[in-house]
């Protein structure tokens, strides 16, 4: 067997099954990879090695007394959890002076699913404050330190895409979470919104924020969406071909050349799959989303950032001020108009995408751009506030060897669907 830190989180589940790999095994694998990398990368914000070896050892122990009946889809596998998810054993700081050694009572929902699913929760990743604005994450680009790793999910996409760990929650609201992975070269799915509870995690726009996760496969993608019970209902039966839309977005003006390279050799790849590909306009008024998203986000921002800011207006970032404030004025009559315009669009969009198992779209305007800064999300905002599931599959290289991703997407609650046609692609 391969060493384990390179292990897929699928190879890894059949290896733990079959007796042939302990968790206490994989996750020495994944600290001693960590120990390495950790000062290049800076994807951890909180590790206890004692802890995770303790919980590894724990799931063997269960593993030996049930002969490996009835244990669930993550038994033994090292998660990564971003800091802005609520964890009762390990600190939740979320990169704020506010949260600076604060230590939650209970789980978030989707950490509390990872363990019963039999998950050993290795660390928590960094992430920019609270998954908003603010300071950005201290991580750099596992491929060139001199880069963004993108954000705000910044660590989790940056610890799998290394192999530090085979899985990590992550978080989106505009493109916090399918951005970092085109950068750093991650398997990562946002599901649909709402299809796994944010509950327990920080957010700031409760009508875009979603709970998503990294992976090192299409299966792995998988493996997490079951076991966080993100699909409603199993994958239709495929028919004969597969059919693909490729749709360039009204953003496409913002696309480099290695990224509009890296939407049409994943074109060619679904091409030589045997898919079916057509080409989709979308209608002229989609062109006012993303404008729209920061309308929503700045309006339920305000609700977000407020108790922070009657309690500690003095440590709270001038980005989160500026949400409490209203300094972008926006008005009420704005705020509805922009939800419900988004609102009429979501079942508009669901209808143009229901022909299809996966429309292509750009992920992030190309490679990973030179830090300061986390990159551009003006391909994500649309579809995170349509609600669409969406999925970054790593194809493609630019001109200084770094990852260039692209996106499939459809229509709300098609995830089970969106995973089988990636899985096709990839086949």
């Amino acid at each position: 067997m391969q060493e384990a830190w390179r292990l897929t989180a699928s190879q890894a589940a059949r290896a733990i099954a079959a007796g042939e790999l302990t968790s206490e095994a994989l996750v020495r694998a994944c600290l001693a990879r960590i120990e390495v990398r950790e000062p290049q990368v800076g994807a951890w914000a909180w590790l206890d090695p004692a802890l995770a070896i303790d919980e590894a050892r724990q799931r063997d122990r269960q593993a030996r007394e049930r002969e490996h009946a009835h244990l669930g889809p993550l038994h033994g596998l090292p998660v990564g959890v971003k800091d802005v998810f609520d964890t009762h054993d390990m600190p939740t700081q979320q990169n704020s002076e506010l949260r600076t050694r604060h230590q939650p009572a209970r789980d978030a929902a989707a950490v509390a699913l990872l363990r019963t699913a039999g998950a050993v929760i290795l660390g928590k990743t960094e992430t920019q404050e609270f998954g908003a604005g603010g300071r950005l994450a201290r991580t750099r680009n596992p491929h060139d330190a001199a880069r963004t790793p993108g954000g705000s999910s910044s660590g989790s996409a940056a610890a799998v895409s290394d192999a530090m760990v085979p899985l990590a929650l992550g978080t989106q609201t505009g493109g916090s979470l399918i951005r970092p992975a085109s950068y750093c070269g991650a398997y990562a799915m946002k599901p649909t919104w709402n299809a796994v509870s944010r509950e327990g995690a920080m957010g700031s726009s409760i009508s875009q924020d979603t709970v998503g996760w990294y992976g090192r496969s299409v299966e792995d993608l998988a493996l997490m969406a079951g076991a966080l019970g993100a699909l409603r209902e199993p994958a239709p039966q495929p028919d004969a071909s597969l059919r693909v839309a490729l749709c360039r977005t009204p953003m496409w003006q913002h696309a480099d050349e290695f990224s509009r390279a890296a939407f049409e050799a994943a074109a060619d790849h679904i091409g030589r799959a045997g898919g079916r590909l057509d080409n989709l306009e979308l209608p002229s008024h989609f062109e006012r989303l993303n404008e729209l998203s920061r309308v929503i986000m700045a309006g339920e921002g305000r609700t977000a950032f407020l108790p922070d800011y009657r309690s500690a207006r003095e440590l709270l970032h001038e980005d989160f001020r500026s949400y409490v404030e209203n300094r972008s004025g926006i008005t009420s009559t704005q705020l509805c108009e922009a939800l419900d315009f988004s609102a009429a669009c979501r079942a508009e969009f669901d209808r143009i995408a229901a022909p299809y198992d996966a429309v292509v779209v750009p992920s992030a305007p190309g490679e990973a751009p030179l830090l300061p800064g986390k990159g551009d999300s003006v391909f994500q905002r649309m579809w995170t506030l349509l609600h669409a599931p969406c999925i970054n599959l790593p194809l493609h290289r630019g001109p200084h060897g770094l990852p260039i991703g692209v996106t499939l997407v459809s229509g709300r609650h098609a995830d089970a669907r969106l995973l089988a046609a990636a899985a096709r692609i990839l086949s």
